[in-house]
């Protein structure tokens, strides 16, 4: 198949999973081509197979807002039929799924018939599409698309009850390639980062409200308080300035290291020995997925898709939002003793196995599938 993928190129987690998907799918044989604003952060792979098309917004001083949906949605049109894709898949309702019906329309003014498969990712659903000003727009675009997933079951009763949805919605997961989550160095050189007798917690995110950084910060508190131990916090965003303001009020400034934004995320969880995402909401928890398959067990709050992930006493610790008592309890449970962090490091590789790259994608090819043949029109 020649499939079209439309994405945020960022180092969020939709991006991440839509860029991670389209390379598998061109290794298994289809032509893939990216068609967004910049490339893909972890799109490091362009060939036969692989294609990266920019869409550019002219600056015009008539628009307050440059028309990023007219750009994106024009693009298609023209890619569409340069290089004769079949179904075009959109992470994100808005703008993405908004644009492509848009494309979808103007194509069938030239006799071209565009299925297109929308996945939800979550905050177009529970931040943006709930908002009175976009809701309309986002429950035109889920009904319009051909095909609807979302990434966890949760999400999936979020868009149904927030939404007046008449479209089926497929929960096919997010995933990891277990593979790459497999050190292939000998030594991770942890001993750069901490003390041997040091425990090494570590957060990823993009650093927004909605992650709950002081709880991060402030369950770290309570565990160094017990235990020697360090926290890597890993990512960019508008709470990092003030994580590190606390950190300093807490004077655990020289226990806390802040790496900002990586690509080296693997050597990161080689190091670690507990992960902590005590978000608010998370439609799925993809970096918990991502610490579980580097072997490192999760200390979370239960909101959201993060149950569909992080199994309670299994891989980790499920915590109400904002209990930063008992997320300390868990992670201390976990750690104090080696018998028990070895069982947990074990059970949390072993969960996160379910959701490896190779079960998931053939899900995506069956609904390409399905849409092309439930949308070929009759001649």
């Amino acid at each position: 198949m020649k499939i079209g993928i439309v994405c945020y190129p960022t180092f969020g987690g939709s991006g991440v999973v839509a860029t991670e998907l389209g390379i598998e799918l061109s290794k298994r044989g289809h032509e893939v081509h990216f068609i967004t604003y910049k490339q893909p952060v972890r799109l490091d792979l362009l060939g036969s197979h692989v294609h990266f098309h920019e869409v550019t917004v002219p600056e015009y001083p008539l628009f307050h807002y440059q028309p990023y949906e007219l750009a994106l949605s024009s693009k298609l049109v023209d890619m569409v039929k340069l290089h004769k894709i079949e179904v075009l898949h959109v992470h994100y309702a808005i703008p993405h799924a908004y644009a492509a019906y848009m494309a979808k329309k103007m194509l069938q003014e030239e006799g071209i018939y565009l299925p297109i498969v929308t996945t939800l990712h979550g905050t177009d659903i529970t931040l943006v599409g709930s908002h009175p000003f976009y809701k309309t727009a986002v429950t035109f675009s889920i009904n319009q698309s051909d095909a609807v997933t979302s990434v966890s079951e949760s999400l999936k009763q979020d868009t149904l009850r927030l939404f007046d949805i008449k479209n089926d919605i497929h929960v096919v997961t997010n995933f990891i390639d277990i593979a790459k989550h497999t050190p292939n160095f000998i030594d991770c050189q942890r001993d750069l980062l901490a003390s041997k007798d040091e425990k090494i917690i570590t957060h990823i995110s993009n650093f927004r409200e909605v992650k709950r950084i002081p709880d991060v910060i402030k369950v770290f508190y309570n565990i160094q308080k017990e235990i020697p131990a360090k926290l890597m916090m890993v990512g960019e965003g508008p709470e990092k300035e003030p994580a590190e303001q606390l950190c300093a009020k807490l004077g655990i400034e020289d226990k806390v290291v802040f790496f900002g934004n990586s690509n080296e995320i693997d050597r990161i969880l080689c190091y670690s020995d507990l992960f902590i995402l005590p978000s608010e909401t998370e439609s799925f928890g993809l970096a918990a997925l991502e610490a579980m398959a580097s072997g490192v067990p999760v200390i979370s709050s239960n909101s959201g898709g993060i149950p569909e992930v992080n199994i309670e006493g299994v891989s980790g610790y499920l915590s109400n939002v904002g209990d930063i008592d008992d997320m300390s309890k868990n992670a201390l449970r976990i750690l104090k003793d080696e018998t028990t962090l070895a069982k947990f490091k074990e059970a949390a590789k072993k969960q996160a196995c379910n959701f490896d790259i190779y079960q998931i994608v053939p899900q995506y090819e069956a609904i390409y599938e399905a849409t092309l043949a439930k949308c070929k029109p009759l001649i």
